[in-house]
């Protein structure tokens, strides 16, 4: 009776086992991708409103004049949405440096991307130096 049980193969209660374990690890496969797709989705709200942040924030930069101190406002499209962003420079120290906040928002008004940089005092143009014994050709331009 052994060598028959031997060849007969599964028994249902095996086949049953086996097929909850499977089934645990299939749900376990596809909660793992749902929560995978929401990731991704959220990295790339977040990564288009840090680059329409850090595209406020040099603008603000390399803008030969510094910006007003106080808040502003505006949209930009980019990434084929529309991204609200609010500004905010305040001067620091007495050197005349600013702190420029820039926060971005999605249409929903939740904030996505946030950033501060820095912009140092502007400074007058320097003279270039001239080699010793070197003279300004005429007109002063060098």
């Amino acid at each position: 009776m052994a060598d028959r049980r031997a060849a007969s193969g599964f028994t249902l209660i095996e086949m049953m086992v086996a097929l909850a374990v499977f089934s645990l690890a299939g749900l376990a496969l596809i909660r793992l991708e749902g929560a995978t797709i929401r990731s991704a989705g959220i990295l790339d709200n977040t990564l288009m409103a840090q680059i329409v942040a850090r595209n406020v924030a040099v603008e603000a930069l390399t803008d030969p004049r510094p910006p007003t101190a106080g808040s502003i406002g505006g949209s930009e499209a980019n990434g084929g949405r529309t991204w609200r962003w609010q500004r905010f420079a305040a001067r620091i120290g007495d050197q005349g440096a600013l702190r420029i906040d820039v926060t971005v928002t999605d249409p929903e008004g939740s904030t996505i991307g946030r950033l501060t940089v820095i912009r140092p005092p502007a400074t007058a143009p320097r003279k270039p130096r001239l080699p010793p014994g070197q003279q300004p050709p005429p007109g002063g331009r060098t």
